[in-house]
């Protein structure tokens, strides 16, 4: 195994990770939630009254965040992703990446931010779910495809 030293981004990641965790923190601090996506979304397909308006502003902000980042950073700094697959197969993707956030009672950043923090057994159970389809997914179709 060999580390694309081009792409390795140690210092941006644990930027990354540190915003999350704050971000995760000051939510749940201030809100009692879970600064979990598919919670936040699941509460958008059935709303209740008073409960809308912080949640489509959540998806706002995290839709114009990558615009915003984009103009506050430095010229060069950010480059197009590279996504080998067609638009089709990530869209069942993410439709796949839906339906288990509903069977696992919540999603990546839920579980695996929010639950473990919390030291939630279930949450444990989940991410090491999540991890392990996700190097088996990228073994098979890596390796043996």
């Amino acid at each position: 195994m060999t580390i694309d030293w081009a792409h390795f981004t140690p210092w941006a990641s644990l930027l990354g990770g540190v915003v999350l965790g704050l971000a995760s923190a000051i939510f749940i601090l201030f809100n009692g939630r879970i600064l979990g996506i598919s919670g936040i979304l699941g509460g958008l397909m059935s709303p209740r009254m008073g409960d809308i308006g912080w949640r489509v502003f959540f998806f706002l902000g995290m839709a114009a965040a990558p615009a915003v980042f984009a103009w506050l950073a430095p010229a060069g700094f950010l480059s197009a992703p590279r996504i080998d697959a067609s638009y089709g197969l990530v869209v069942v993707a993410g439709l796949l990446v839906g339906l288990g956030t509903r069977y696992g009672s919540g999603c990546t950043s839920g579980h695996g931010v929010c639950g473990l923090s919390r030291l939630s057994p279930r949450s444990l159970v989940a991410t090491l779910t999540f991890m392990g389809a996700g190097f088996a997914t990228v073994f098979v179709v890596r390796h043996l495809f």
